[in-house]
């Protein structure tokens, strides 16, 4: 699942935490939370499937290449082979989980439900960095890594009089309860995984070509 389930909640409710109430309003927000209650149904009796529900928050890093994505589009944006085309003002909170920790975690749950079907099973962990961070911050490190501040300066800009249709302005993750259940914590921070991503895109960008 992912942080969209829970719905909008106002800023000094941040981070998500794993007893708030689902309230999406979106289509796709309530989708993640349909999803959410069908699974946990599956834990519960009569069925007792072995089922722990994720809700993450953004994934990114090498080998995305859904480019509706905010950090895969400005990479390639940044990169000089494609136009970016901001979709608000940046002024959005958001948080962002490389793709490395992401796999390490999946690999702990799935032994734990393994070992220890009735303590972990139906469990809901938030998993995300405990840190939101702008759009536009992500945007700025994006371009301002590839060395492309003269295309940066059009973006800033252009986000100056943008609208924000649609959007949840504050989402990011609390982690507490999946680090004391599986003593995990992300180690990637934002700076290094990104550059790691833009690497990982140059390479498959010039494959490609």
């Amino acid at each position: 699942s992912s942080d969209k389930a829970y719905g909008e909640y106002p800023k000094n409710k941040m981070p998500y935490k794993e007893n708030y109430p689902l309230i999406p309003i979106y289509p796709y927000d309530v989708s993640k939370a349909c999803s959410d209650l069908i699974s946990k149904s599956y834990s519960s009796e009569p069925f007792n499937l072995p089922i722990i529900i994720t809700r993450f928050c953004n994934i990114y890093g090498p080998g995305q290449l859904n480019f509706s994505a905010l950090i895969p589009d400005a990479i390639r944006s940044a990169l000089g082979l494609s136009k970016f085309l901001p979709r608000g003002n940046g002024k959005q909170i958001r948080d962002y989980i490389y793709i490395n920790d992401v796999i390490e975690l999946y690999l702990r749950m799935a032994k734990s439900l393994t070992m220890k079907k009735n303590k972990f099973s139906g469990q809901i962990f938030n998993i995300g960095t405990n840190h939101g961070y702008k759009v536009r911050e992500i945007i700025e490190n994006i371009y301002k890594s590839c060395n492309n501040e003269k295309e940066l300066k059009k973006i800033i800009e252009k986000l100056k009089n943008k609208k924000t249709i649609g959007e949840i302005e504050h989402q990011y993750m609390d982690y507490q309860k999946v680090s004391k259940f599986l003593k995990w914590k992300p180690k990637t921070n934002i700076d290094n995984g990104i550059n790691e991503s833009i690497e990982w895109y140059k390479k498959y960008f010039s494959l490609l070509k």
